[in-house]
């Protein structure tokens, strides 16, 4: 499709770059202590482009702007998760104390950019154009990591993000150059076809850039080994930011992953029907043991930690692993259970991350002994905050169960060869019990008992209703949940 007939379906990011303009010459005419308005401009236009995604999450999958990037309902289910998880930390942004002495103009149009980056990477079909969403993504992080400019951490935080993301982004540059070297070609099906034709000599190229790729999608989903910037990013930048950088990169970044191996390095059966794809690259096991070692080494380190908010980061590590369970499962029903389990993240990770901004504008710390006998002083948020702890252990009836079934349902479903994964889940699953009801324990156990009650203001309340809700209902009824996903697993393709 030409760039100007592509226009008609590109409304959305149209929408969010007029919504990311109208932010940035608001700024310029409101006062500091009005800059919580530049907020709403973002909000409600996010709300716009929510509902065009919606609309066009019925079109007929297509390429746009000369085979550039792709719509179809798998991009708007990842597009409306994005969105749906900006729109909280927006929220959040305006309670959150630390950001008081800022402006936070520039802070809300940064996070609009980089909206648009998270868009592009969950529809590129180029390597260009997967590069430049990379980028775009990542450059946003780095400036929002270190927006706290009186505060020495969020100034490491950011510089440690730049290293790493450079470091990374040239590996995978590096990579991405020899698959095109190989293939004479930057589109996915390109190269997917002229890969299929090569004979075994090209084998040893290819896994040498499958690893150099797999640093850069990496980084961005906080896999091990291209994890190490995300603790000090995570405890240095802004609570709100660290909630954000937790859930919304790793969608796109899944979305990113799932769309380029299936599409690139396999046959793309696993993404066209119900029967399991195949590839002659050894990247399926490769993941696999990068998911064992990753939520592993995730859970055993987050044991170590004396403050929740690094914690929480070395969770979301886990996390991370605990998705990349289904991947090596080139199937449809290895896709679902991913974007089922992202789903449910998004509202029992940001959770417990509102749970410790509102702590911190509290008591000004997040370390566990700001958190003793918090159960006792703010009731409601103790029950809140356990709530999100079972949930990201994915004990039963919480929306966190459902989301660890489905991954252990499709791998027992895929084979015998798979089995060791599902034990390499579930022992980790036990491991993080340790530390999630640590925090349950601290609450209710530690400290001592107040006579007074306190209430958390009405926006934080309402912010955790919101996230504790589907956090227990999917836990119970998960069916239009599942059907929703069912519906969005269609994906472009050259024969349609």
């Amino acid at each position: 499709m030409t760039n100007l007939q592509s226009l008609e379906f590109f409304i959305p990011e149209l929408i969010l770059t007029i919504t990311i303009l109208a932010a940035l010459i608001t700024d310029l005419f409101v006062k500091k202590s009005k800059t919580n308005m530049i907020g709403w401009v973002l909000g409600v236009g996010l709300v716009v482009v929510g509902l065009s995604v919606h609309n066009l999450s019925s079109a007929p999958p297509t390429t746009l702007f000369l085979d550039m990037i792709v719509i179809d309902p798998f991009s708007s289910f990842m597009k409306i998760v994005i969105i749906l998880s900006t729109l909280l930390v927006i929220v959040a942004s305006w309670v959150n104390d630390e950001l008081e002495k800022y402006r936070k103009g520039e802070y809300f149009t940064i996070m609009g950019i980089m909206v648009m980056g998270l868009f592009l990477m969950t529809s590129s079909v180029d390597i260009i154009m997967l590069y430049i969403s990379i980028e775009v993504v990542s450059i946003m992080s780095f400036v929002l990591a270190a927006y706290l400019k009186l505060d020495t951490r969020s100034n490491e935080a950011g510089l440690k993000y730049v290293i790493y993301g450079a470091f990374s982004s040239g590996v995978m540059l590096f990579g991405l150059s020899i698959v095109y070297g190989l293939a004479g070609s930057t589109n996915y099906f390109a190269i997917q076809d002229t890969l299929s034709s090569l004979d075994g000599s090209a084998n040893p190229a290819l896994i040498m850039a499958l690893l150099m790729i797999f640093a850069g999608f990496g980084y961005k989903i906080s896999s091990v080994p291209f994890h190490f910037w995300t603790p000090d990013v995570y405890e240095g930048s802004p609570s709100t930011i660290t909630a954000y950088l937790s859930v919304a990169p790793k969608a796109a970044g899944f979305a990113m992953i799932i769309r380029f191996f299936h599409q690139v390095f396999s046959d793309s059966i696993g993404l066209t029907s119900n029967s399991i794809g195949s590839t002659d690259l050894p990247w399926p096991e490769i993941i696999g043991v990068l998911a064992v070692v990753t939520m592993t080494m995730g859970n055993l380190v987050a044991i170590q930690q004396k403050s929740i908010k690094r914690m929480l980061a070395y969770s979301s590590i886990a996390h991370a692993g605990y998705m990349m369970l289904a991947l090596p499962v080139l199937s449809m029903e290895a896709v679902e259970s991913i974007m089922i389990y992202l789903f449910i993240y998004v509202f029992m990770n940001l959770g417990a991350f509102f749970i410790v901004i509102f702590v911190k504008n509290k008591t000004g710390g997040e370390s566990f002994e700001d958190f003793e006998g918090l159960g006792w002083k703010m009731p409601i948020v103790g029950a809140f905050m356990t709530l999100f702890m079972l949930s990201l252990t994915g004990l039963p009836p919480t929306a966190g169960f459902v989301g660890k079934l489905y991954i252990f349902k499709t791998l027992v479903g895929a084979g015998s060869e798979f089995l060791w994964l599902v034990i390499a889940g579930g022992v980790n699953s036990v491991i993080s019990l340790y530390y999630y009801f640590h925090v349950v324990k601290v609450m209710f156990l530690g400290g001592k008992r107040s006579d007074v009650i306190t209430y958390p203001p009405s926006t934080m309340f309402g912010l955790m209703i919101f996230t504790a809700v589907p956090s227990l209902i999917l836990g119970l009824y998960w069916n239009p949940l599942a059907s929703w996903v069912k519906d969005s697993l269609v994906f472009y393709n050259q024969v349609m």
